[in-house]
């Protein structure tokens, strides 16, 4: 019997003390209480987007976030650039056509990242594009694109940044404000640790000028001009998840008392161990750059994917996430985001060293896991 370990790149894991506050009874949700809680969780995030901008809280998937910022900045028919490596930023360019509002595709192989100089092109040869959308950690592929590069050429045109921070928020740097991030995303259930059912998007007052001018903003649920005005008492415009809004009050308080900075060394020091480990064994990394939340890595030839992860769950607890659609088969992903720790990570590997040797894959028992150890030790 092993314990399992949800180390997947979404859901991630969630404190005791926060499943414990989901177990309490659930409250009414429009009380000074209620407020209270919005109040501090609003103040949380911030923290942690690092922003003095407003943050708007959706009761939905991170998805509802991107969706809320796309629909809002661009009318239908207007343009916007996506900027996409993977799978999540082309359901954004997808998303855009969804609504009628052309959107210009800027694109890099899966497992490489978008350059701000291909940004920096688009712009120019679309003048009139009212938006640009980047994901920061792709996590389809691992890859991390350079948000602070591309918020500067960004903000030297007329466009808004809408960033997917989707697996990135809290646990890779990124500062809102000072990177020129106009409308910044996140879901609840990855570096936030919480479940998932909560979405947040914070707004610069470039972006609401833009949404200001958006009078046919085909949004009804996830109109951010309604949500704004409810933002003074503090309120939400439709009933929120509530009993998770308390929950998230106790992962941020987690968060605030480490520290960001603290937070977003720690990933990196999971990342880096992860990847010493894994090339240990001989293992090829797929993302280039890659992001501190999760380690892809390519499967070796001669063993099946699938059944791979099938046996890392099955006989030894550990749950990792495959590919999708083309690298179905031929990536695997290792999460160590959010309430991840490297003993968490060090599982994984000797967990990978055992199932790969039993797949007939030549491995040094140990190998993996002392060269992760090493890496950590070294990054104290």
């Amino acid at each position: 019997m092993f314990k399992s370990r949800l180390l997947t790149p979404g859901p991630s894991p969630v404190p005791e003390e926060t499943l414990l506050e989901l177990a309490r009874p659930v409250p009414y949700h429009r009380t000074p209480e209620a407020r209270q809680i919005l109040a501090e969780v609003l103040d949380g995030l911030k923290y942690v987007f690092q922003t003095q901008n407003d943050v708007i809280v959706h009761t939905a998937s991170g998805t509802g976030a991107v969706e809320s910022a796309q629909v809002n900045a661009v009318p239908r028919g207007g343009k916007a650039i996506c900027a996409f490596a993977g799978r999540f930023g082309e359901r954004w360019h997808q998303l855009w056509q969804a609504y009628g509002i052309e959107s210009i595709p800027v694109t890099a192989p899966w497992g490489q990242a978008v350059q701000p100089g291909q940004i920096a092109q688009a712009l120019a040869d679309h003048p009139d594009a009212q938006a640009v959308c980047v994901v920061h950690s792709e996590t389809s592929t691992g890859v991390k694109h350079d948000i602070e590069a591309i918020g500067a050429v960004v903000a030297a045109s007329p466009a808004v940044l809408i960033v997917d921070g989707v697996s990135s928020t809290a646990c890779l740097e990124c500062r809102t404000d000072d990177w020129h991030v106009d409308l910044h995303c996140t879901g609840s259930q990855k570096a936030l640790m919480l479940p998932p059912g909560l979405s947040f998007v914070s707004v610069s007052a470039k972006a609401w000028k833009k949404i200001e001018a958006n009078p046919h903003r085909q949004s009804f649920y996830f109109d951010l001009i309604k949500a704004r005005k409810k933002l003074g008492d503090p309120d939400t415009t439709f009933t929120p998840a509530h009993t998770l809004l308390r929950a998230l009050r106790l992962s941020l308080a987690r968060i605030r008392t480490e520290g960001i900075e603290n937070v977003w060394k720690r990933h990196a020091r999971l990342a880096a161990a992860a990847r010493v480990g894994v090339q240990a064994l001989g293992l090829q990394l797929f993302a280039h750059p890659p992001a501190e939340g999760l380690t892809t890595f390519e499967v070796p030839e001669g063993i099946e994917g699938k059944q791979l992860l099938s046996k890392l769950e099955k006989q030894f607890g550990l749950k990792l996430a495959g590919g999708q659609d083309q690298l179905q088969g031929k990536i695997c992903r290792l999460a160590h985001m959010g309430y991840v720790d490297f003993f968490d990570t060090l599982a994984a590997l000797s967990g990978l060293e055992m199932a790969l040797g039993e797949m007939g894959y030549p491995v040094v028992p140990g190998t993996a896991v002392a060269a992760a150890q090493q890496t950590w030790s070294a990054g104290s």
